[in-house]
């Protein structure tokens, strides 16, 4: 399964926005200083005189750029948080794995992404397109671990009553609203961090 591309709204999307705000600020300073275009009828401007500036001290500017976003999900707790550095930004409550399909410990990354995902059953391999009542995993799929042939990750479910508890084959379970606010924060490469 290979990498998805979509596009993604920059509403909530503060980081993204800031980057795409810096970006073209660069871009308008580089293109204000390109040099203009001189006809061939008009004179060269007259060189003016150069001053050197003193040298001056210099300030670490005021705002900083947000570092990146990762997820550490608390299965003691049941709850994924999204942290930007060591400012936790918000939590989620979850399910995790149940006894004997318990949530792989350590650290990770997201893999895939995927909007209205088809679900294969892992005890029987019948598969479940997306839309059917059956299918368990909602609109949207985050994966972050795999063995080459199974995967978990973040889905929605339409058992809301197991959010909070030890219920799941090893997924994160979360409420439809929240996976899908979280599908919006997270890009492939999001650091994934799982612990007791």
């Amino acid at each position: 399964m290979g990498n998805i591309l979509r596009q993604r709204p920059l509403a909530g999307n503060s980081k993204r926005s800031l980057r795409l705000f810096a970006l073209g600020c660069v871009l308008q300073t580089a293109i204000a200083c390109q040099p203009k275009v001189l006809s061939d009828s008009a004179p060269p401007p007259s060189p003016q005189p150069v001053s050197t500036p003193s040298p001056q001290k210099t300030e670490a500017p005021s705002e900083t750029v947000a570092e990146p976003i990762r997820l550490v999900i608390s299965l003691s707790r049941r709850e994924v948080g999204i942290y930007s550095g060591k400012k936790r930004l918000k939590a989620y409550s979850i399910a995790v794995g149940r006894d004997g399909w318990e949530t792989p410990k350590g650290q990770f990354e997201v893999k895939q992404m995927l909007q209205n995902p088809t679900w294969i059953n892992p005890m029987t391999g019948k598969v479940v397109p997306t839309g059917d009542p059956n299918n368990p995993l909602g609109n949207y799929w985050i994966g972050f671990w795999t063995d080459g042939t199974n995967w978990i990750g973040f889905h929605g479910t339409p058992d809301t009553k197991s959010v909070g508890k030890a219920a799941s084959h090893g997924c994160i379970r979360m409420h439809a609203r929240d996976v899908e606010d979280l599908y919006y924060q997270v890009n492939l490469g999001t650091p994934v961090t799982v612990v007791n």
